[in-house]
């Protein structure tokens, strides 16, 4: 049936970027937060993070800060585009105010169970540990849990897409451990113990979570 000026009936047109706002404020703090770490005296090491520092008690600031800090516009680039992949179906999870602060904590948990968890593999190493990649892939794992649900409802760790993905995600994690140069970060290497350990956490930790936001694995 045509319709007035032109227009037919029919269904909406989907909107080709519908990122929740959170999300994408996420994204676009990388590059403007590397963009003030280039301007640092010392490139913003001073925020790094140090396994050592499990060890020596020395936990700030790099046990927080480090993942706002990147090893050039390569590795900022490979974050924030990832973060725009999966941060998106997650944020989506936790609408309003009290929402984006729950997803931020979220994210920030992630980051810091990955550090942590690199820590465990390396305890008393002095070498420097910048980049959200154990944050965004906690968000990987989260958003895992939601593949193919377009009503928000989580996917049961039980379920064999899950596990199936976390598997193929694992080996890719692993084999990328093994190559161990970072891509656009000259003579940096790959943090894979950290990749694994954000990702494990978000996997499972954003069951408790949404639960708690009210929303239930179905």
């Amino acid at each position: 049936m045509q319709l007035p000026h032109g227009r037919f009936d029919g269904p909406p047109r989907e909107k080709i970027f519908n990122a929740p706002l959170t999300a994408v404020l996420l994204v676009l703090s990388m590059p403007v937060l590397f963009l003030v770490q280039q301007r640092l005296p010392d490139g913003g090491l001073a925020y790094a993070f140090r396994a050592s520092s499990l060890v020596y008690g020395d936990w700030w600031p790099g046990v927080l800060t480090a993942m706002l800090l990147h090893g050039g516009w390569g590795h900022v680039v490979a974050n924030a585009v990832s973060a725009l992949a999966f941060g998106p179906p997650v944020a989506r999870l936790f609408p309003g105010f009290r929402g984006a602060a729950l997803f931020i904590l979220f994210y920030t948990l992630c980051g810091v169970v990955a550090l942590i968890g690199y820590s465990l593999f390396h305890l008393g190493s002095d070498d420097l540990i910048v980049g959200a990649s154990g944050a965004v892939f906690g968000l990987l794992g989260a958003a895992l849990r939601l593949l193919g649900r377009k009503d928000g409802s989580l996917r049961p760790l039980s379920d064999g897409r899950v596990l199936a993905g976390a598997v193929v995600i694992m080996l890719i994690n692993a084999a990328t451990g093994l190559i161990g140069f970072a891509p656009g970060v000259e003579g940096a290497r790959i943090a894979w113990e950290a990749h694994a350990a954000g990702f494990l956490f978000g996997l499972v930790a954003i069951g408790p979570v949404a639960h708690f936001f009210g929303r239930r694995p179905t």
